[in-house]
């Protein structure tokens, strides 16, 4: 069965309401390695529960939509999907608990040509649950590496800009301990590729693998670090790309390039000197500065 992309376009998503607490604030920052040096004052506010801290990209792992693309109707083969981008714009601060409202929809189904795959955007509008007050806005851009050549549909996101070619202006290394993955497998992604180790070599690894979008939030980590003076409601996008897989264990190096409220960055692993993180961008709020 092939894309439609109108089919895809109506998918009935339904809306969620999610409502997360204090302790599911500090577990998501423990995936992210927040914590790794205890005596780092900076970073308790984001794992203890006196006046909490929430890690924005924490709405990343609440809400969406989970295996949708599983569903034969949709036509896609999601066996062969890979994570591509994921784009969030903050509205507001996300806070340390609360209720959430979550509506999902495809956006974008763009055919990149037969044998070539194609990309399939989802659009979640995360809103207050009480005021519907808009919070965040998310993108996830699938790359569905079966499913090209359906014809005509839509046209992809703005591309997003690779890093300068200068020498970066600050870098933040995060180690990760070998237990990762199954720490931040507690905020919900139960995806065996990252727990079991026959799994994951049926997925073509040599071991269990990170999970993408905790690479995702180590980013935002070391840019609230770096560029925010450890207050998270500055961030008010984060974009990047997924380029391979991360190891439990390892440690990201995420270098960056600001000027003013832009940044630009990137992450390798230290390790392997891999680029697993490119095109990252992100804009950081100086009016609160």
């Amino acid at each position: 069965m092939a894309i439609s992309p109108q089919q895809l376009r109506d998918w009935p998503f339904k809306t969620r309401e999610d409502s997360y607490g204090v302790r599911d604030s500090m577990l998501y920052a423990l995936g992210l390695g927040y914590g790794n040096d205890p005596c780092r004052e900076d970073e308790i506010p984001f794992v203890h529960e006196d006046d909490t801290r929430a890690v924005p990209t924490l709405l990343a792992a609440m809400g969406a939509p989970g295996a949708w693309a599983t569903d034969p109707g949709t036509g896609i083969d999601w066996l062969r999907i890979l994570h591509g981008e994921h784009r969030m714009r903050f509205h507001r601060g996300v806070r340390a608990s609360d209720t959430l409202r979550s509506r999902t929809r495809v956006t974008h189904v763009v055919d990149k040509g037969a044998g070539k795959g194609a990309l399939v955007v989802t659009t979640r509008d995360i809103s207050d649950a009480a005021t519907d007050d808009p919070v965040a806005t998310v993108e996830h851009v699938s790359f569905c590496r079966s499913d090209g050549g359906f014809g005509p549909a839509d046209e992809p996101l703005p591309a997003l800009p690779a890093v300068p070619g200068r020498a970066a202006d600050m870098e933040v290394d995060l180690p990760t301990i070998s237990q990762a993955a199954l720490l931040y497998r507690l905020n919900g992604d139960f995806n065996p590729i990252h727990a079991l180790p026959a799994k994951a070599r049926e997925a073509g690894f040599d071991r269990p693998i990170l999970h993408g979008l905790c690479t995702y939030g180590m980013a935002a980590r070391a840019l609230i670090r770096a560029c925010c003076e450890q207050r998270p409601e500055r961030l008010r996008y984060f974009a990047l790309r997924f380029s391979a897989p991360v190891f439990p264990g390892e440690t990201l190096s995420v270098q960056i390039w600001r000027d003013g409220p832009q940044v630009q960055f990137q992450a390798r692993v230290r390790e392997r000197d891999v680029v697993v993180l490119s095109h990252g961008v992100a804009e950081i709020d100086e009016a609160t500065a």
